[in-house]
């Protein structure tokens, strides 16, 4: 699921785990552990009991694991 926040038009699109997983590759379980085990530094939002990724934060995990 994405969501959108509804008070601000420029505000940034919100993945859901399974969105976010399927954007990087990862399947939702691996995208779990990684942000229960902290392996990964991918900032994400905490909205209650979901939890949200900014398709920038998922780019600059993306960027950083990048090797030339």
């Amino acid at each position: 699921m994405t969501a959108k926040p509804k008070g601000n038009p420029e505000a940034p699109v919100l993945l859901s785990n399974a969105k976010a997983a399927e954007y990087l590759g990862v399947t939702p379980g691996t995208l779990e552990v990684w942000r229960s085990k902290k392996s990964h530094a991918i900032e994400y939002v905490k909205v209650g009991r979901l939890v949200r990724y900014r398709a920038e934060s998922l780019d600059k995990f993306l960027a950083s694991r990048t090797r030339v």
